[in-house]
C-alpha cells in the first residue's frame, strides 16, 4: 500500500511533466524511485507528525544552553569589572574627595602667613540696595566676629546712632563652626579607609558614601538654612550685650549666615499700650521677622515697627559651597556605579 505523502493524484493529459515523471518512477521503481524523483524536483518530504515535538524540544534545549553560556560569560566579565571597581576606582574617588574637602577645610580656617599662624581677619562692608538706614563693617576672624561698627539712622527723626563691639568680646558664628566640624568629620571618615584597606562588598562602599554625604549635607545646610528664632530668643541672645554703648531697649540685633552672605538685621520696636485695640498675636520663629510681628518680653508687649537688613558676600563661603556640591556629586556617582552591579546580581536568572 502506498504511503499518503507519496500518493499521486489523478491528473489529466495537461498535467506537468514533473508529476508524470514521479508517477512513472513510482510505477517503475516503487517507493524508493518516487522519493528520488521528488528530491530531484525539490519536493521536500515532511517530517512525520510524531517526530516534530522532539525536534522543537531539542531546539529549545540548544537555545537555552546558548543563553546560559552567554550569561556565564557576561557574569565573569562583570565580576572582573566589579573587583576592579572595589580595588581601584573606589580608592581613586576617596583620594579625590579628601583633596577637595581639605581645600574646603582650609577655607574655614583661613590661616595667616604661616601654617600655624593666627587666623586672618577680614572686614566686610555691609550694605543694601533698598535702604541706607544701616551701614557698618563687621570683622570676621575664622568663625567669630571680632569687631563690629554699625551706624543706624532712625527713620522718624533722622537721629544717627553708632554702636560697636566691646574690645574684650567676640561673637561666635555657630553656623560656620558647625559646618567646619561636619567637614572635619567627613575627612576623618575618608581617612579611615586608606589605600591599604580592601573593600569586600558594594554594600560597604555604599555605607561609607552615605555617612560622608550625611556630613556634607549637614555642613551645607548649616550655611544655607539659618536658624529660625523667635523675637524673645533674639532679645535674650548674648549678642545684644556685645555692644558699647549698650543698645537702646527698643532695638534688637541679629547676625547670621545665609548661603555665602554675612547678614545683619536690626529690629526697631515700639511698646503696645495696655489699652491698645490691637489683637495681640505673638510671632513664632523665623529667620527674618516682618514689621507688625509681636512678642512679649518681661511685662511688656512689643511690636516690630521697622526692619533693616544689610549683608555682605563672603567669597570663601561661596568656594566652600561649591566644594560641597562637587563632593556630593562624586559620592552619588560612585553609589550609582555600585548600584548598577547590585541590580545585575539581584536580577540574574541563576
Amino acid at each position: 500500500m502506498l504511503q499518503p505523502e507519496l500518493a499521486a493524484p489523478r491528473c489529466s493529459g495537461r498535467a506537468g511533466g514533473g508529476r508524470s515523471a514521479a508517477l512513472a518512477a513510482l510505477r517503475a521503481g516503487g517507493v524508493a524511485g518516487a522519493r528520488a524523483a521528488n528530491r530531484r524536483r525539490g519536493w521536500a518530504r515532511a517530517p512525520p507528525a510524531d517526530r516534530a515535538p522532539a525536534t522543537v524540544a531539542g531546539q529549545r534545549a540548544a537555545a537555552m544552553a546558548t543563553v546560559m553560556a552567554a550569561t556565564a560569560a557576561e557574569r565573569a566579565v562583570l565580576e572582573e569589572e566589579f573587583r576592579w571597581l572595589l580595588h581601584d576606582e573606589v580608592h581613586a574617588v576617596l583620594r579625590q574627595l579628601q583633596d577637595i574637602l581639605k581645600e574646603a577645610s582650609l577655607r574655614f580656617t583661613l590661616p595667616g602667613s604661616g601654617t600655624e599662624g593666627p587666623t586672618k581677619q577680614e572686614n566686610f562692608i555691609l550694605g543694601s540696595c533698598g535702604t541706607d538706614q544701616v551701614k557698618g563693617v563687621l570683622t570676621l576672624q575664622g568663625d567669630a566676629l571680632s569687631q563690629a561698627d554699625v551706624n543706624l539712622k532712625m527713620p522718624r527723626n533722622n537721629q544717627l546712632l553708632h554702636f560697636a563691639f566691646r574690645e574684650d568680646k567676640q561673637w561666635k558664628l555657630q553656623q560656620i563652626q558647625d559646618a567646619r566640624n561636619h567637614v572635619s568629620q567627613a575627612i576623618y571618615l575618608l581617612a579611615n579607609r586608606d589605600e591599604s584597606y580592601q573593600f569586600r562588598t558594594g554594600a560597604e562602599v555604599l555605607k561609607l558614601m552615605d555617612a560622608v554625604m550625611l556630613q556634607l549635607t549637614r555642613a551645607r545646610n548649616r550655611l544655607t538654612t539659618p536658624a529660625t528664632l523667635t523675637l524673645p530668643e533674639i532679645a535674650a541672645s548674648g549678642l545684644t550685650r556685645m555692644f558699647a554703648p549698650t543698645l537702646p531697649s527698643d532695638l534688637l540685633v541679629n547676625v547670621y549666615i545665609n548661603l555665602n552672605k554675612l547678614c545683619l538685621t536690626v529690629y526697631q520696636l515700639h511698646t503696645l499700650q495696655p489699652n491698645s485695640t490691637k489683637n495681640f498675636r505673638p510671632a513664632g520663629g523665623a529667620v527674618l521677622h516682618s514689621p507688625g510681628a509681636m512678642f512679649e518680653w518681661g511685662t511688656q508687649r512689643l511690636e516690630v515697627s521697622h526692619v533693616h537688613k544689610v549683608e555682605s558676600v563672603i567669597p570663601w563661603l561661596n568656594d566652600a559651597l561649591v566644594f560641597f556640591t562637587v563632593s556630593l556629586q562624586l559620592c552619588q556617582q560612585l553609589k550609582d556605579k555600585i548600584s548598577v552591579f547590585s541590580s545585575y546580581w539581584s536580577c540574574r536568572p541563576f
